[in-house]
């Protein structure tokens, strides 16, 4: 596992949910990520509201660039998902740099396990130390739909 990768200059992470561009985050996600395709704007802000969410920003205009949002108790356990980078700030390592920020956030409440499920980033985030489940026999599921 490596450090915590840095953000490239010029850009800064937050936690602050007053920051969050909540239409913004929507649109990305219902219109560009496989996994939300079509959500609803509903839906979305309600999922904002109950998540410790994650911003990327440009410094000098204050543009936010990427999101993630992370389920937890902030005490044993912690989902990471809707990791989002738009298009124009790709290939600059923001998503690396915001997955391991999310990952040392999770540590100083001594978290005891993250999850998150992806279909095409998986070197991403074994960069960070996550893994294939080492027992996916004992895991289970309940799916409604989306």
């Amino acid at each position: 596992m490596t450090g915590t990768p840095s953000l490239p200059e010029g850009y800064e992470i937050s936690t602050d949910p007053h920051r969050i561009d909540a239409g913004r985050v929507h649109h990305w996600l219902a219109t560009d990520a496989y996994w939300a395709l079509g959500r609803s704007r509903e839906k979305q802000d309600r999922a904002i509201e109950g998540s410790l969410n994650f911003g990327v920003y440009e410094v000098m205009s204050g543009e936010q660039v990427a999101y993630a949002r992370v389920i937890t108790d902030r005490a044993t356990f912690a989902w990471l998902c809707d990791v989002y980078v738009a298009p124009s700030a790709r290939g600059k390592g923001i998503g690396t740099a915001l997955a391991g920020a999310v990952r040392e956030h999770l540590r100083a409440y001594g978290v005891r396990r993250v999850l998150l499920a992806t279909h095409d980033a998986h070197g991403v985030y074994a960069k960070l130390g996550f893994a294939a489940l080492e027992r996916p026999d004992e895991w289970m599921a309940l799916t409604f739909g989306r």
